[in-house]
């Protein structure tokens, strides 16, 4: 698909029109993948009314979490009823959490009210998101937190400028949010700005540029003085106790090739703490690759995934307690006690190997390997302020496997995932320890 699709979610009217331009319904390989889409385009993608209903219970919260949609609770429910028009769009989904790891049992994540202006679409809402072209990890902004009420804009469509000046482009998305953490912590109702701007040159080469901006807060600076000294990287000390906030920046590409009628993947993402000579410092690294097979008349989409989130320790001389940690917003790059990027939190290095099997019946099966050592300096700098949260932070050097596995089937008109967790030992966290089984399932009926 002649789309840019490193960053999440996408808009419906980049799907349809990507799967206008580029894919062939009747190429074997794709074919189901490609049926797939059209077949939810039909259901999600056009006006009108629709809902879901999902129950879900787990016997305990996973500690790590991939680009899946596992929930952060205990036990649960939630109706999502959604409306569509020719300009607004409105999602309303209450969910009641009686068992989490942050004490908050009412939810309304996963609601959102939006409205179409030409080829922009602005909102309000708190909706998952995922930027970069990992499977496991995103280091700068992952769904392994919950999300974060904001307001938003980005490209309805991300088709290419139809100006020969600036065709060289090609398909593009830019999407940019302002929300604000919650109160329990270091500085409280801080303020997160993001933005994210994404091309393909080039067919297959998608190139992603993005920042996350935290600033603001009770008795930290926030006015428009502030923001624009933030935007331009005025800050690492520079205005001592005015300095801004804290920073991340990244930039990650991924290539994409066919081999025969099979399709093959290389990825990266580096992300910076800090800024030198207008280029991300203090650096955590992100590499991989995936991979397609149509093997046992099912098809498969494979990945293997390195990832090092102590700073400089790839290419360098390692710097500890840096990535996703800051001098003033104590609480660190975290929301509700959980990373916003990667699951596996700062100073750690991890391998994974994950499969994911399509059957022809429409259920499906995956499965995840990872080896990982967490908190590999073994000091930590987060400071917790409520004790009702679970921070989801390793406390101590830990060396950990983590065994994933998943299916998804059709059942009592409805759709059920299982899902299983298991760690060769228990991880420490400074909310405590997590059991090393996790058995969770989620049913989920649509009206």
């Amino acid at each position: 698909m002649d789309r840019t699709v490193s960053t999440w979610p996408m808009m419906w009217s980049t799907v349809h029109s990507g799967l206008e331009d580029s894919v062939s319904a009747d190429q074997a390989s794709v074919g189901s993948a490609a049926a797939y889409l059209r077949f939810e385009k039909e259901q999600q993608g056009q006006q009108g009314f629709r809902g879901e209903y999902s129950l879900y219970g787990n016997s305990e919260v996973p500690g790590v979490r991939g680009f899946d949609e596992n929930p952060l609770a205990k036990a649960g429910t939630a109706i999502n009823l959604q409306w569509q028009g020719e300009v607004w769009a409105l999602g309303l989904k209450p969910s009641y959490a009686p068992e989490s790891d942050d004490d908050e049992e009412l939810r309304l994540d996963g609601s959102y009210l939006a409205a179409a202006a030409g080829n922009w679409v602005m909102g309000v809402g708190a909706i998952d998101r995922w930027w970069g072209p990992g499977w496991q990890s995103s280091l700068i902004l992952s769904n392994n937190a919950r999300p974060m009420p904001a307001l938003w804009i980005n490209r309805n469509n991300a088709h290419a400028f139809e100006s020969p000046w600036l065709s060289w482009i090609g398909p593009w998305q830019f999407t940019a949010l302002a929300g604000q953490y919650e109160s329990d912590r270091a500085v409280p109702d801080a303020k997160l700005i993001g933005m994210r701007f994404t091309f393909r040159p080039i067919d297959g080469l998608d190139i992603g540029l993005s920042r996350a901006i935290m600033f603001g807060g009770e008795g930290r600076p926030e006015g428009a003085s502030t923001i624009w000294n933030a935007l331009i990287g005025r800050d690492n000390g520079q205005l001592e106790e005015n300095d801004p906030g804290n920073q991340l920046a990244s930039i990650d590409a991924r290539y994409g090739f066919s081999i025969g009628q099979q399709s093959m993947g290389l990825y990266a993402q580096m992300m910076g703490e800090d800024e030198a000579g207008a280029f991300p410092a203090r650096k955590s690294w992100l590499l991989g690759a995936d991979w397609t097979t149509q093997l046992f008349k099912a098809d498969q989409q494979w990945f293997v995934e390195y990832t090092n989130t102590l700073a400089d320790d790839f290419l360098g001389d390692a710097m500890p307690n840096i990535t996703y940690d800051h001098s003033r917003y104590r609480s660190g790059y975290r929301y509700y006690g959980r990373s916003m990027a990667a699951s596996f939190d700062g100073d750690a290095e991890a391998v994974t190997l994950g499969a994911l099997n399509f059957f022809d019946n429409g259920a499906n099966l995956t499965a995840k390997v990872t080896y990982a050592r967490l908190n590999k300096d073994g000091e930590n700098r987060t400071v917790v302020t409520d004790q009702d949260i679970f921070y989801t932070v390793p406390d101590g050097d830990q060396n950990v496997a983590i065994l994933d596995l998943g299916y998804g089937t059709r059942l009592l008109n409805g759709w059920l995932d299982m899902n299983l967790q298991a760690t060769d030992k228990k991880i420490q966290y400074l909310g405590g320890e997590k059991d090393q089984w996790s058995l969770g399932a989620t049913w989920t009926y649509r009206f």
